[in-house]
């Protein structure tokens, strides 16, 4: 799995998820019970992973909805 966004935004994992749900791409969201432990202060971000294969894909699908996502490869630091 790589992982292709990192946020503290809902909306926008919400979007993202529609977008990969939609064009049949699999992905797994990581971190969301530690985000829903951690409470409201938004300090723990949720990351959205997709298959090592469907990546450049759900990139480009997630890049021209106008998400802010790093080339495949690249991480946040």
């Amino acid at each position: 799995m790589i992982e292709l966004l990192r946020t503290n935004d809902p909306v926008t994992v919400s979007f993202a998820e529609a977008l990969l749900k939609d064009a049949g791409i699999a992905y797994q969201l990581l971190d969301l019970h530690m985000s829903v432990v951690e409470g409201s202060l938004g300090v723990l971000p949720r990351r959205l992973a997709v298959r090592d294969n469907q990546a450049a894909q759900a990139r480009t699908l997630l890049v021209d909805a106008g998400i802010d996502v790093p080339p495949v490869g690249e991480s946040r630091g």
